[in-house]
């Protein structure tokens, strides 16, 4: 009885052997008559329905080895082959690897990721679009696209050198695109020498020039309104396969400040909730700084009925006013943490029962004084008032550097520290643009220069 086991071109023979003895490394080979070929891939990452539909099915209806090959290179996701080690990218990514008519082919068959577009949850809205990204690189750009009908929109693809090979699309306008930030980006984007990128988060510090700087010189976002607000204004936007989250840059420091509900309303609804929102970054940043400085060091600044009253509902608080402040905002750290890492269904009810119990218990054991809880407790809801996250985080820290300022030096350290961080913001670049620049409108040739 002759020996029907199936004779595997030596090629992909030791492209298997490369691949190891993996479970899920599948050769298969395909026999009609005297029609053959034989399939290498990965099930786990190939989509079987459709490789049954394009590729088995169709090769037992014609039942000819020529004619298939010839019906495999009409194909729109073929692609020619590359070398060896781009061969097992290309598998371990999605491809088929084809042996018919004493040549290879690639056929594109990979398994769609999540390519429903997401719901909000950072940046929400009460009258803007609610929905978000999705994980897959190709639908985020059809989401673009659908919301951008421009023919001057432009997509570039690469691929990190990091071990997941990780696929990255640049979008941007080619008519109003900054050609030195373009080329800029993309040197920082081929310079990336790390182990493992795994989402468009670890990508944008990735691409920080400076790590010592606290504040952020890209925009992550997972809004498609916002993101095409930004096409039109310039902006390149990076969108990293698998993160519902795109990158855009440059940035100015005001971009992080814009809220997309502003966008919905009228000019002076607009207009206080821009007010809000920087009234909550001034009382996040300095209100702690303020009332070191006012109870120890400048109380005649204040009305004397107020100074007495801090006074007065200090009687009893053990520590100086810097270690007071400081134990309550560890509090509201740790609350805020415990609200992000807790059960969705229970992080408001556990938070808030903290919050009350450590306020109530605090003041009656003279660890703080009444007014430092409201004081706290005022910092913690204009935290949640500035639209983008990191800018809050780098805001939080600089909140902890004025109290240091303000404890040495008292209000002359609270403006010297403030001064400070406007220094420091001043000299802070974004891919080669300003940071501080406030942004305009160029009425001569209606471009947008620094939008939200």
């Amino acid at each position: 009885m002759p020996d029907s086991t199936p004779v595997f071109p030596p090629y992909m023979k030791s492209l298997q052997d490369a691949l190891g003895s993996s479970s899920d490394v599948v050769q298969l080979p395909l026999a009609i008559n005297k029609a053959e070929a034989q399939l290498l891939f990965v099930k786990t990452v190939v989509e079987g329905s459709i490789m049954q539909d394009t590729i088995i099915k169709p090769f037992y209806e014609i039942a000819d080895t020529e004619k298939f090959a010839e019906y495999l290179n009409g194909m729109p996701n073929h692609l020619q082959i590359p070398d060896s080690e781009e061969v097992l990218k290309k598998l371990v990514q999605g491809f088929v690897l084809i042996y018919c008519n004493e040549n290879y082919l690639l056929l594109e068959i990979r398994k769609l990721k999540n390519t429903v577009p997401l719901q909000t949850v950072l940046e929400s809205t009460i009258h803007g679009p609610q929905s978000a990204f999705s994980e897959d690189l190709e639908t985020n750009i059809g989401i673009i696209r659908q919301h951008y009908h421009q023919p001057d929109l432009f997509i570039e693809t690469m691929e990190l050198k990091d071990l997941s090979s990780r696929a990255v699309a640049l979008a941007y306008d080619r008519k109003k695109v900054n050609t030195q930030v373009l080329r800029r980006l993309k040197e920082q984007l081929r310079q990336i020498d790390e182990p493992l990128i795994q989402s468009a988060g670890d990508l944008a510090i990735r691409l920080t020039p400076r790590k010592l700087n606290i504040f952020p010189v890209s925009l992550l976002t997972e809004r498609p309104d916002r993101t095409i607000y930004n096409i039109t204004g310039g902006k390149i936007i990076v969108i990293v396969d698998g993160s519902p989250f795109v990158i855009m840059a440059p940035v100015l420091f005001f971009d992080f400040m814009v809220s997309m509900e502003e966008n919905y309303h009228t000019f002076f609804i607009s207009l206080f909730n821009t007010i809000l929102g920087w009234t909550g970054l001034m009382i996040c940043l300095l209100l702690p700084s303020f009332y070191i400085a006012f109870a120890s060091y400048s109380p005649e600044v204040l009305r004397t009925e107020l100074t007495l009253s801090i006074a007065g509902s200090r009687i009893g608080v053990p520590y100086p006013t810097f270690i007071e402040v400081l134990i309550m905002l560890l509090f509201v750290e740790l609350l805020t943490e415990a609200s992000i890492r807790l059960p969705k269904s229970i992080n408001a009810t556990a938070t808030t029962v903290g919050g009350l119990i450590l306020g109530t218990a605090s003041v009656e054991a003279a660890i703080a004084s009444n007014i430092l809880i409201i004081t706290i407790a005022a910092v913690a809801i204009a935290n949640f008032v500035i639209p983008i996250n990191e800018l809050s985080f780098a805001i939080r820290i600089c909140r902890i550097l004025l109290i240091a300022f303000t404890s040495l030096f008292g209000l002359i350290g609270l403006i010297s520290g403030f001064l400070f961080i406007i220094i420091h913001l001043v000299n802070i670049d974004s891919y080669g643009q300003p940071y501080l620049r406030i942004p305009w409108r160029d009425k001569s040739s209606e471009k947008e220069v620094g939008s939200g």
